[in-house]
C-alpha cells in the first residue's frame, strides 16, 4: 500500500453537550476506495465537513501530501485535492454538462466582452466525460440528464480541479441496478487512475463489492477496521449496531388471516395492456419486486387513487370498490407511504404534530376551529409509539432525520386504524439502525392484523422481510414467491422476464 495521501489522527468535535467526533483516526491512500459506514448521528457527517473545510475540530491533526495541520478550511481543503459528490447534487440544471464542470473557470474569448469560448470549453470538458465513459455530449443540458449522468458531470467537476480524494455521500441512493453497476466500475477506473475514494453508503452490499478496507462509528467513535477479506454485510451491521443482523428480520406471529386487498385484472394507465391480479392478507407482508420501470410504483399509484384504473376491479375485505382519488382510497383504509417522503409524504415546514394531523383534520375541528389539543395529543401517542427522537411535537419535520422523517409519515397513517399500509421503497436513504426500527414496526402492524405491500429494490429487505414476494416485469406479474422460494437468483430471473 503506498503512502497516505490524507492522515486524520485523533479527532475530535464537541459541541455544547454533545460529542460529535471522539478520537477517530484514519487514512485514506492513492488510488484505494476506504468504505465509511456507520449509523445516522455515528459521526460520518461531521468528519467530512472538517475535511471539507466547513467544521474546525476541536481536536487533533490532519496530514495531507506530508504537510501536517490542525484544521483545514474550505479553500484549503479545495486546493488539496479534496472533493465530494453528494447525494443532493449541486448542478445547474439549465446549463451544458461543460459549463458545469468549469463553472466559475470558464475559457474566455479576447476582446473587451471576455465571452466564453464554447468550443474550447466543450472540448476541456469532453476528455473528463469520456474518461468516465459518459455516453452524452458535453453541451448536453444537464437538465435533460439521468440522476446517474448528472453525477458523472459531478466527478468530472471533481476532476477537472485535479482531486486525488473524492468523497462519495450516499451516491447510488436514487439510482437504478444499472446505473448502480455503472457508478461502481467509474470508482474502478478513478481507482485505476490513483484517485482515493471515500465510498459512504447503506447499502452494504455496494460497499463490500467497491471497498478495499472498511472503516465503521459507532456514537463518535471508530470501532473497527476491516480488511478486504473482512468485509462482509453481517460484520459491518454487527459492529455498527452492536446486534446481530438476525435481529433485523422477525417472522409473522400467526398465518395470514383475510383478504383485505384483492387486484383482479387491474390495469394501470402506464401499462394499459398489462392486467395485475394480485391479494393481500392480513397479517402478512407481500414484497413487490422487479426493475426500476417495471410498474411498480405505478400501481401503488393506482391502488391509491393518484392515477384512476384504466379497467379492472378492486376489492377491499371482498368488496368491490371504486378509487378515484387518494381520498376514496384514505376513506377505505388504504394508506400510501411514498417513495419520495421529503415531496410527496410531507410537508417538511410544518411540524411533527401538524404532519401527523394533516390528512385527518376533520377529526380535530369543532365549529371550523382546530382543536390543537387534540392534534396535541394525537401525535404525542404517535411520537413515543413510533420513538420520533425529537424534543416534542411541535418540532418542524425538516430538522429531523431521514428515519425519524419516515416514522411520522407511518405515524400519520397510523392514527387512522389502517386497513392496509402501501410502503414504496420504505428505507431509502436510512441507516441500519432506523431500517431495524421500520422493520419491527412493519412487522408489529402485520401482526395486529394490518396487510402490508412493500415495494422494494433492495434484495435483501425483499427476502429478509417478505412473507410472499410478486415480481413484477414490464407491467405485469411474472410470478409469485413463496418465503421458502425467496432467492436472488429466483427474483431476478422473474425480473427479466424468464420464468
Amino acid at each position: 500500500m503506498p503512502d497516505p495521501f490524507i492522515e486524520i489522527a485523533d479527532i475530535s468535535k464537541q459541541y455544547p453537550g454533545v460529542m460529535a467526533l471522539d478520537g477517530v483516526s484514519l487514512s485514506v491512500s492513492a488510488g484505494e476506495v476506504l468504505g465509511l459506514v456507520g449509523e445516522n448521528g455515528a459521526g460520518k457527517s461531521t468528519l467530512m465537513k472538517i475535511l471539507g473545510g466547513v467544521v474546525e475540530p476541536s481536536s487533533g491533526s490532519l496530514t495531507i501530501g506530508g504537510t501536517q495541520s490542525s484544521r483545514l478550511t474550505v479553500t484549503g481543503s479545495m486546493a488539496a485535492g479534496i472533493a465530494f459528490v453528494h447525494q443532493e447534487l449541486n448542478l445547474f440544471d439549465n446549463l451544458t454538462a461543460a459549463a458545469n464542470i468549469f463553472i466559475g473557470r470558464e475559457p474566455r474569448k479576447g476582446g473587451p466582452l471576455q465571452l466564453v469560448d464554447e468550443r474550447r470549453l466543450s472540448a476541456m470538458a469532453l476528455p473528463l466525460l469520456e474518461q468516465l465513459g459518459a455516453k452524452f455530449s458535453p453541451d448536453t443540458l444537464v437538465g435533460s440528464l439521468s440522476l446517474a449522468e448528472m453525477q458523472l458531470v459531478e466527478i468530472a467537476k471533481s476532476l477537472s480541479r485535479k482531486a486525488r480524494l473524492i468523497i462519495m455521500d450516499e451516491p447510488t441512493s436514487s439510482l437504478t441496478a444499472t446505473e448502480t453497476e455503472r457508478l461502481l466500475g467509474v470508482i474502478q477506473s478513478l481507482k485505476a487512475g490513483g484517485v482515493g475514494v471515500i465510498f459512504i453508503s447503506h447499502r452494504l452490499l455496494e460497499v463490500e463489492r467497491c471497498a478495499d478496507r472498511v472503516v465503521v462509528l459507532r456514537d463518535g467513535k471508530r470501532v473497527a477496521e476491516l480488511r478486504r477479506g473482512e468485509i462482509n454485510p453481517d460484520k459491518m451491521i454487527r459492529l455498527m449496531i452492536g446486534r446481530d443482523l438476525k435481529t433485523l428480520y422477525r417472522p409473522p406471529k400467526a398465518e395470514p388471516g383475510v383478504t383485505v386487498l384483492e387486484l383482479d385484472k387491474l390495469r394501470t394507465a402506464h401499462w394499459p395492456s398489462q392486467a395485475v391480479d394480485l391479494s393481500v392478507r392480513t397479517g402478512e407482508i407481500v414484497g413487490l419486486a422487479g426493475l426500476v420501470g417495471s410498474g411498480r410504483t405505478e400501481l401503488a399509484c393506482t391502488i391509491f387513487g393518484i392515477d384512476p384504473p384504466k379497467g379492472g376491479t378492486i376489492r377491499v375485505n371482498g368488496m368491490p370498490v371504486r378509487i378515484r382519488s387518494p381520498k376514496d382510497a384514505i376513506a377505505r383504509g388504504i394508506y400510501l407511504i411514498p417513495e419520495d417522503r421529503k415531496r410527496s409524504g410531507l410537508i417538511l415546514d410544518f411540524s411533527i404534530r401538524d404532519n401527523i394531523t394533516l390528512a385527518s383534520l376533520m377529526a380535530y375541528a369543532r365549529g371550523g376551529l382546530t382543536q390543537t389539543g387534540a392534534e396535541d395529543k394525537v401525535a404525542q401517542a404517535q411520537r413515543l409509539r413510533l420513538d420520533i427522537r425529537a424534543p416534542g411535537v411541535a418540532i418542524r419535520v425538516a430538522s429531523l432525520s431521514g428515519g425519524n422523517q419516515q416514522k411520522v409519515v407511518l405515524g400519520k397513517w397510523l392514527s387512522m386504524a389502517p386497513k392496509l399500509l402501501i410502503f414504496d421503497e420504505p428505507t431509502r436513504g436510512i441507516d441500519i439502525g432506523a431500517k431495524n426500527e421500520i422493520y419491527q414496526l412493519m412487522r408489529d402492524l402485520a401482526d395486529q392484523g394490518a396487510g402490508i405491500l412493500m415495494i422494494s429494490s433492495d434484495m435483501e429487505e425483499i427476502i429478509g422481510v417478505s412473507d410472499r414476494v410478486a415480481v413484477m416485469h414490464e407491467g405485469r406479474i411474472a410470478g409469485f414467491l413463496e418465503r421458502k422460494e425467496l432467492s436472488e437468483p429466483a427474483i431476478m430471473s422473474l425480473a427479466v422476464g424468464r420464468q
